[in-house]
Protein backbone atom coordinates (compact mmCIF):
# COMPACT_ATOMS: atom_id res chain seq x y z
CA UNK A 1 0.00 0.00 0.00
CA UNK A 2 1.68 3.11 -0.50
CA UNK A 3 1.22 5.65 1.98
CA UNK A 4 3.85 8.32 1.54
CA UNK A 5 2.67 11.23 1.45
CA UNK A 6 -0.68 10.37 2.57
CA UNK A 7 -1.54 12.32 5.99
CA UNK A 8 -1.28 10.74 9.44
CA UNK A 9 -4.76 10.96 11.63
CA UNK A 10 -5.27 12.95 14.86
CA UNK A 11 -7.34 10.93 16.15
CA UNK A 12 -4.85 8.72 17.69
CA UNK A 13 -4.18 8.15 21.68
CA UNK A 14 -0.88 6.64 21.76
CA UNK A 15 -0.64 4.41 25.42
CA UNK A 16 2.80 2.14 23.85
CA UNK A 17 4.78 4.30 26.13
CA UNK A 18 3.07 3.60 29.67
CA UNK A 19 0.92 0.53 28.59
CA UNK A 20 0.48 -1.79 31.41
CA UNK A 21 -1.91 -0.31 33.70
CA UNK A 22 -4.99 -1.85 32.64
CA UNK A 23 -5.93 -4.05 35.64
CA UNK A 24 -7.48 -7.49 35.03
CA UNK A 25 -6.93 -9.22 31.57
CA UNK A 26 -8.85 -12.44 30.72
CA UNK A 27 -9.73 -14.41 27.72
CA UNK A 28 -11.66 -11.72 25.53
CA UNK A 29 -10.91 -12.88 22.29
CA UNK A 30 -10.11 -10.73 19.79
CA UNK A 31 -13.25 -8.71 19.99
CA UNK A 32 -15.54 -9.92 17.43
CA UNK A 33 -16.90 -12.27 19.97
CA UNK A 34 -19.27 -9.38 20.83
CA UNK A 35 -18.65 -9.75 24.89
CA UNK A 36 -21.64 -8.25 26.16
CA UNK A 37 -20.43 -6.49 29.63
CA UNK A 38 -21.74 -3.97 32.20
CA UNK A 39 -20.73 -0.93 29.72
CA UNK A 40 -20.55 -2.04 26.34
CA UNK A 41 -18.94 -5.04 24.47
CA UNK A 42 -15.87 -5.58 22.32
CA UNK A 43 -16.12 -6.51 18.58
CA UNK A 44 -13.34 -6.92 16.17
CA UNK A 45 -11.18 -9.72 15.26
CA UNK A 46 -11.15 -13.24 17.11
CA UNK A 47 -8.06 -15.40 16.72
CA UNK A 48 -8.14 -16.81 20.46
CA UNK A 49 -7.96 -20.26 19.47
CA UNK A 50 -3.90 -19.39 18.77
CA UNK A 51 -3.69 -16.70 21.15
CA UNK A 52 -4.65 -17.68 24.40
CA UNK A 53 -1.89 -17.84 26.64
CA UNK A 54 0.32 -15.30 24.98
CA UNK A 55 2.42 -13.72 27.45
CA UNK A 56 1.14 -9.95 28.66
CA UNK A 57 3.75 -7.80 30.37
CA UNK A 58 2.36 -5.61 33.51
CA UNK A 59 5.30 -3.23 33.74
CA UNK A 60 4.18 0.28 34.20
CA UNK A 61 7.64 2.21 33.09
CA UNK A 62 7.50 4.72 30.69
CA UNK A 63 9.66 3.23 28.01
CA UNK A 64 10.94 4.72 24.50
CA UNK A 65 9.38 3.51 21.85
CA UNK A 66 11.67 1.28 19.07
CA UNK A 67 12.18 1.76 15.82
CA UNK A 68 9.64 -0.91 14.84
CA UNK A 69 7.00 0.63 16.92
CA UNK A 70 7.07 3.79 15.89
CA UNK A 71 7.10 2.82 12.12
CA UNK A 72 4.07 0.80 13.10
CA UNK A 73 2.21 3.79 14.29
CA UNK A 74 2.63 5.87 11.54
CA UNK A 75 1.22 3.40 9.07
CA UNK A 76 -1.46 2.84 11.74
CA UNK A 77 -1.84 6.88 11.78
CA UNK A 78 -1.95 6.87 8.18
CA UNK A 79 -4.22 4.27 7.31
CA UNK A 80 -7.13 5.46 9.33
CA UNK A 81 -6.72 8.82 8.03
CA UNK A 82 -7.48 6.68 4.86
CA UNK A 83 -10.84 5.60 6.10
CA UNK A 84 -11.55 9.06 7.62
CA UNK A 85 -11.47 9.95 3.99
CA UNK A 86 -13.38 7.70 2.76
CA UNK A 87 -15.98 6.98 5.18
CA UNK A 88 -16.17 11.03 5.16
CA UNK A 89 -17.06 10.94 1.66
CA UNK A 90 -19.52 8.07 1.40
CA UNK A 91 -21.89 8.86 4.29
CA UNK A 92 -23.21 12.59 2.94
CA UNK A 93 -23.96 10.32 -0.89
CA UNK A 94 -24.68 7.08 0.89
CA UNK A 95 -26.11 7.63 4.09
CA UNK A 96 -27.16 11.43 4.02
CA UNK A 97 -25.34 12.59 6.71
CA UNK A 98 -22.00 13.61 8.43
CA UNK A 99 -19.53 10.87 9.35
CA UNK A 100 -17.99 10.70 13.15
CA UNK A 101 -14.62 9.00 13.04
CA UNK A 102 -13.40 7.25 15.81
CA UNK A 103 -10.08 7.61 17.89
CA UNK A 104 -7.81 4.55 17.60
CA UNK A 105 -5.98 3.72 21.40
CA UNK A 106 -2.21 2.19 20.12
CA UNK A 107 -1.51 -0.07 23.16
CA UNK A 108 1.47 -2.31 23.98
CA UNK A 109 0.38 -5.40 25.98
CA UNK A 110 -2.41 -4.29 28.00
CA UNK A 111 -4.34 -1.98 28.46
CA UNK A 112 -8.10 -0.67 30.47
CA UNK A 113 -11.46 0.62 28.27
CA UNK A 114 -15.22 1.40 29.15
CA UNK A 115 -16.02 -2.31 27.93
CA UNK A 116 -13.08 -4.09 29.93
CA UNK A 117 -9.42 -4.68 30.03
CA UNK A 118 -7.33 -6.41 27.20
CA UNK A 119 -4.11 -7.40 26.19
CA UNK A 120 -1.99 -7.81 23.02
CA UNK A 121 -3.61 -11.84 23.73
CA UNK A 122 -7.05 -10.24 22.54
CA UNK A 123 -5.88 -8.46 19.41
CA UNK A 124 -7.86 -5.39 18.39
CA UNK A 125 -11.04 -4.43 19.07
CA UNK A 126 -13.72 -1.96 19.18
CA UNK A 127 -15.43 -0.16 22.19
CA UNK A 128 -18.80 1.60 21.60
CA UNK A 129 -19.00 2.77 25.14
CA UNK A 130 -15.93 5.06 23.89
CA UNK A 131 -16.52 5.02 20.31
CA UNK A 132 -12.69 3.87 20.65
CA UNK A 133 -11.11 1.45 18.62
CA UNK A 134 -8.03 -0.40 20.51
CA UNK A 135 -5.23 -1.69 18.35
CA UNK A 136 -1.11 -3.51 20.29
CA UNK A 137 0.73 -3.18 17.01
CA UNK A 138 2.35 -6.05 17.83
CA UNK A 139 -0.87 -7.73 16.21
CA UNK A 140 0.85 -6.66 13.42
CA UNK A 141 3.64 -9.35 13.86
CA UNK A 142 1.09 -11.77 14.86
CA UNK A 143 -1.01 -11.52 11.86
CA UNK A 144 1.98 -12.45 9.62
CA UNK A 145 4.20 -14.84 11.89
CA UNK A 146 1.85 -16.69 13.48
CA UNK A 147 -1.44 -16.07 11.35
CA UNK A 148 0.12 -16.47 8.05
CA UNK A 149 -1.55 -13.20 6.44
CA UNK A 150 1.43 -11.15 5.44
CA UNK A 151 2.03 -8.31 3.72
CA UNK A 152 0.84 -4.46 4.70
CA UNK A 153 -2.72 -4.72 3.32
CA UNK A 154 -3.42 -7.58 5.48
CA UNK A 155 -2.55 -4.98 8.45
CA UNK A 156 -4.11 -2.29 6.78
CA UNK A 157 -7.42 -4.85 6.60
CA UNK A 158 -6.76 -5.00 10.59
CA UNK A 159 -7.50 -1.32 10.68
CA UNK A 160 -10.09 -0.78 8.44
CA UNK A 161 -12.10 -4.19 10.40
CA UNK A 162 -12.62 -2.22 13.45
CA UNK A 163 -12.99 1.23 11.55
CA UNK A 164 -15.80 -0.92 10.12
CA UNK A 165 -17.33 -1.92 13.34
CA UNK A 166 -17.53 1.90 14.16
CA UNK A 167 -19.16 2.32 10.91
CA UNK A 168 -21.72 0.33 12.41
CA UNK A 169 -22.09 1.93 15.34
CA UNK A 170 -22.51 5.34 13.78
CA UNK A 171 -25.60 3.48 11.46
CA UNK A 172 -26.76 1.87 14.63
CA UNK A 173 -26.74 -1.80 14.29
CA UNK A 174 -24.43 -2.73 17.03
CA UNK A 175 -27.19 -1.17 19.47
CA UNK A 176 -29.62 -3.33 17.27
CA UNK A 177 -27.90 -6.11 17.31
CA UNK A 178 -26.76 -5.87 21.35
CA UNK A 179 -30.22 -5.99 22.58
CA UNK A 180 -31.36 -8.97 19.75
CA UNK A 181 -28.03 -10.96 21.05
CA UNK A 182 -29.82 -10.16 24.54
CA UNK A 183 -32.93 -12.15 24.18
CA UNK A 184 -31.27 -14.76 22.28
CA UNK A 185 -30.09 -18.27 23.21
CA UNK A 186 -26.24 -19.02 22.74
CA UNK A 187 -26.63 -20.28 18.82
CA UNK A 188 -28.80 -17.98 17.97
CA UNK A 189 -26.44 -15.09 19.37
CA UNK A 190 -23.27 -16.71 17.68
CA UNK A 191 -24.92 -16.33 15.01
CA UNK A 192 -26.04 -12.68 14.89
CA UNK A 193 -22.71 -12.16 15.80
CA UNK A 194 -21.36 -14.17 12.57
CA UNK A 195 -23.33 -11.75 10.38
CA UNK A 196 -21.83 -8.39 12.38
CA UNK A 197 -18.55 -9.75 11.57
CA UNK A 198 -19.23 -10.38 8.16
CA UNK A 199 -20.83 -7.29 7.15
CA UNK A 200 -17.92 -5.61 8.73
CA UNK A 201 -15.23 -7.53 6.20
CA UNK A 202 -18.09 -6.02 3.42
CA UNK A 203 -17.43 -2.77 4.79
CA UNK A 204 -13.69 -2.99 4.76
CA UNK A 205 -14.03 -3.82 1.02
CA UNK A 206 -15.81 -0.77 0.58
CA UNK A 207 -13.04 1.38 2.05
CA UNK A 208 -10.87 -0.64 -0.03
CA UNK A 209 -12.76 -0.24 -2.97
CA UNK A 210 -11.92 3.81 -2.19
CA UNK A 211 -8.18 3.50 -2.13
CA UNK A 212 -7.47 1.52 -5.13
CA UNK A 213 -5.13 4.69 -6.36
CA UNK A 214 -3.00 3.74 -3.34
CA UNK A 215 -2.89 0.34 -4.01
CA UNK A 216 0.18 -2.09 -5.22
CA UNK A 217 -0.31 -4.89 -7.24
CA UNK A 218 -0.86 -8.32 -5.26
CA UNK A 219 -2.65 -5.82 -2.34
CA UNK A 220 -6.46 -7.25 -2.34
CA UNK A 221 -5.23 -10.57 -2.01
CA UNK A 222 -3.42 -10.03 0.64
CA UNK A 223 -6.46 -8.86 2.70
CA UNK A 224 -8.55 -11.63 0.88
CA UNK A 225 -5.69 -14.17 2.22
CA UNK A 226 -5.80 -12.43 5.75
CA UNK A 227 -9.60 -12.76 5.94
CA UNK A 228 -9.22 -16.16 5.33
CA UNK A 229 -6.63 -17.04 7.92
CA UNK A 230 -8.72 -15.67 10.41
CA UNK A 231 -11.99 -17.64 9.76
CA UNK A 232 -13.31 -19.14 12.54
CA UNK A 233 -12.90 -22.65 10.88
CA UNK A 234 -9.45 -22.62 9.86
CA UNK A 235 -8.34 -21.29 13.24
CA UNK A 236 -10.20 -24.01 14.97
CA UNK A 237 -8.38 -26.50 12.59
CA UNK A 238 -5.03 -24.50 13.39
CA UNK A 239 -5.64 -25.14 17.02
CA UNK A 240 -6.04 -28.94 16.66
CA UNK A 241 -9.75 -28.65 16.88
CA UNK A 242 -12.47 -30.09 14.68
CA UNK A 243 -14.57 -27.09 13.27
CA UNK A 244 -17.84 -26.51 15.37
CA UNK A 245 -20.12 -24.15 13.13
CA UNK A 246 -22.38 -23.55 16.39
CA UNK A 247 -19.48 -21.97 18.19
CA UNK A 248 -18.58 -19.47 14.84
CA UNK A 249 -18.79 -16.02 15.77
CA UNK A 250 -17.30 -14.67 12.57
CA UNK A 251 -17.62 -16.69 10.07
CA UNK A 252 -15.82 -19.26 8.16
CA UNK A 253 -12.87 -18.24 5.72
CA UNK A 254 -14.64 -18.25 2.62
CA UNK A 255 -17.62 -16.15 3.90
CA UNK A 256 -15.24 -13.72 5.02
CA UNK A 257 -13.23 -13.65 1.96
CA UNK A 258 -15.92 -13.28 0.03
CA UNK A 259 -18.09 -10.29 1.95
CA UNK A 260 -14.76 -8.66 1.55
CA UNK A 261 -14.65 -9.38 -2.00
CA UNK A 262 -18.34 -8.62 -2.48
CA UNK A 263 -17.96 -4.81 -0.47
CA UNK A 264 -15.19 -4.24 -2.65
CA UNK A 265 -16.19 -5.18 -6.15
CA UNK A 266 -19.78 -2.69 -4.96
CA UNK A 267 -17.87 -0.06 -3.20
CA UNK A 268 -21.47 0.21 -1.58
CA UNK A 269 -22.51 0.06 2.31
CA UNK A 270 -26.34 -1.72 0.88
CA UNK A 271 -24.14 -4.36 -0.52
CA UNK A 272 -23.03 -5.62 2.96
CA UNK A 273 -26.48 -6.13 4.14
CA UNK A 274 -25.97 -9.73 5.52
CA UNK A 275 -28.85 -9.93 8.39
CA UNK A 276 -30.89 -10.21 5.09
CA UNK A 277 -29.75 -12.28 3.22
CA UNK A 278 -30.22 -16.27 3.50
CA UNK A 279 -26.72 -17.10 1.97
CA UNK A 280 -23.65 -16.08 4.36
Amino acid sequence: MRLRGIRRSSNIEDRRRTSGRGGAVGGLGIGGVLLVLAIGYFTGIDVTPLLNGAPTSSSSTPRELSAQEQQAGAFTASVLATTEDVWADIFPAQVGRDYRPPVLVLFSSQTASPCGGASGATGPFYCPADRKAYLDTEFFATLEQRLGARGDFAAAYVVAHEVAHHVQNELGILGQVHQARQSSSQARANALTVRLELQADCLSGVWASQVDGLLDPGDIEEALNAARMIGDDHLQRQAGRVPQPHTFTHGTSEQRARWFATGYNSGRIAACDTFSTDRL
